[in-house]
């Protein structure tokens, strides 16, 4: 009887009218040109020199919502509740009744439009797809002694590790559900000495004390996967980096608050000038099935959340997230972005771990992207114990780690250029799957080829013209034959694939879009991989 009492006050509220979540767009904001002149006043400085560093425009998405609109919005006789505000998107997420939401947009002259969460009232009905996201992930299993050797080995970010690469100088947002006991516990008190915990933000209870929700230590565990250090007992993938925290997932129930909650703090850690999201989060089925996404939203840029983390990639932010953990029911949002990188599960030996998420034809890029131990990782509950989870969940941030250490290593790379040759040192690079996506990376192969992109000459061998509009030429060098030359876009996707010998060196780019592309090019004893520009 509780049970049926509480689904009737979630859905019908106390007065018996039913309640409904949306977004609410905005029309226009305020002091626009004089924000964008004086950026510091939006944005902080880190953020700011990051930007330029890899040429990403600030632009009218980095100016903040009127707040003048919000108190209008929150207003009593509006009968509505604002959650969320979003600068990226123009919006808030509200609820309240049905009627009172469109009534927005006839009383408010800066109300651009209304987009509710049950798609069958923007007359587009949606299908409820089962998803729990943490089921597989408390195992708990706890032991007396263990080490993070084999799963930072598996990806090769050890090697990074004995070159002094482990995260110095890098900012890693993690958006997650709880994060207990980071501020206090031993497994944490290294990076808190090093000035390495930055803060954080909890946006569900909307406070600065991220620490303070006990309910759910989810976060802590997905932390120690990258900070955490245990003298001879446990290295996190990037134990120097930075990190600020924030809560995004409401583990009281499931909604697409959420969302709006998680592209809010993706705003907030791109002012703050973090280059790397970890997210172990995914959005599929919701509590109300009229909100729950199809596998045809799974589309790659169709969800709020997907949406907000295509922006963050082109603010130059490196998102990183679980694939999830539903196997053939699909990856869930934002992990079918197309400027996600989305972390597959696979276990000790590198085999498919039977829940992680898989890809499909309903993603336009290849999903997942990579993958990483997730099966039986090895992670730091917040009583301070080694234990060993399951979940992609803990697959994402180890291989978010070794990608700050990797970014450490080359910092002038674009998030974009770190993501492609990630891929690119992946075990299955020729012959992805939805199971593993490009495979198991090797994050030092990773760094041997972003360096020859700048070196390495190969004496004899030529591409021209670079830019190219047209075609380009390919000179081989002497003894050389049967080439073989792959074009990839940015986002990992071949765009082209054409075999050379020295009687035809020409390839055709015409019908390619503008913009930046990775030309590999591989015979038997050579190897080399560098930009192209098409203009």
């Amino acid at each position: 009887m509780k049970n049926i009492l509480l689904i009737v006050i979630l859905f019908f509220g106390v007065n018996g009218i039913a309640q409904q979540d949306a977004w609410v767009y905005f029309n226009a904001k305020d002091n626009v040109q004089a924000s964008l002149d004086n950026p510091i006043s939006i944005l902080s400085q880190q953020a700011i020199d990051r930007k330029n560093t890899h040429g990403v425009s600030i632009d009218e998405r980095d100016v903040p919502v009127n707040e003048t609109f919000i108190a209008l919005l929150k207003a009593p006789e509006t009968g509505i509740t604002v959650f969320a505000k979003s600068k990226w998107f123009n919006a808030v997420y509200v609820r309240g009744s049905e009627e009172a939401i469109n009534a927005l947009v006839n009383n408010f002259d800066f109300v651009e439009s209304v987009e509710f969460a049950d798609q069958s009232l923007n007359s587009n009905s949606r299908i409820s797809v089962e998803n729990d996201k943490f089921s597989v992930e408390d195992t708990n299993v706890t032991f007396t002694y263990g080490s993070t050797q084999e799963q930072i080995e598996q990806i090769g970010v050890n090697f990074l590790h004995l070159d002094d690469f482990t995260g110095e100088g890098i900012v890693v947002a993690v958006m997650d559900s709880g994060f207990p006991n980071v501020d206090t516990m031993d497994a944490f008190q290294r990076l808190r000495d090093n000035g390495d915990l930055l803060g954080g933000y909890d946006f569900v209870d909307r406070n600065t004390n991220v620490h303070a929700f006990t309910g759910n230590d989810h976060g802590t565990k997905v932390l120690s996967t990258m900070a955490g250090f245990v003298q001879d007992q446990y290295v996190g993938t990037a134990p120097d980096a930075s990190y600020y925290l924030f809560r995004t997932e409401d583990v009281s129930s499931e909604t697409p608050v959420e969302e709006a909650y998680w592209v809010e703090a993706a705003e907030r850690a791109d002012s703050l000038g973090v280059h790397i999201i970890n997210t172990s989060l995914g959005y599929k089925a919701y509590d109300n099935p009229n909100y729950s996404h199809s596998n045809e939203d799974l589309n790659g840029n169709s969800t709020f959340i997907t949406k907000g983390a295509n922006i963050a990639n082109e603010k130059g932010i490196l998102v990183v997230t679980s694939a999830g953990n539903s196997g053939a029911s699909g990856v869930g949002a934002p992990a079918d972005g197309v400027g996600v990188l989305s972390i597959g599960a696979v276990d000790v030996d590198g085999n498919y771990a039977g829940f992680s998420s898989q890809g499909s034809a309903f993603q336009p890029t290849q999903k997942p992207d990579v993958s990483a131990r997730g099966a039986a990782a090895v992670v730091i509950n917040d009583q301070n114990v080694i234990v060993n989870n399951n979940g992609t969940s803990f697959s994402s941030p180890i291989m978010a780690g070794g990608i700050a250490a990797l970014w450490q290593a080359r910092p002038d790379a674009t998030n974009n250029e770190i993501m492609q040759y990630v891929r690119m040192s992946a075990s299955q690079y020729d012959n992805p799957d939805y199971f593993l996506g490009y495979g198991i990376p090797n994050l030092q192969m990773a760094l041997d080829e972003l360096l020859s992109v700048e070196s390495n000459h190969i004496v004899g061998l030529e591409v021209f013209p670079n830019p190219a509009s047209e075609f380009i030429y390919i000179q081989l060098p002497h003894g050389y034959n049967n080439i073989s030359v792959k074009m990839y876009d940015m986002l990992g996707k071949l765009i082209l694939e054409q075999h050379l010998d020295t009687s035809s060196n020409r390839v055709d780019v015409s019908s390619m879009s503008k913009g930046m592309y990775l030309l590999s090019i591989q015979s038997t004893d050579l190897s080399k991989t560098l930009k192209l520009i098409k203009s």
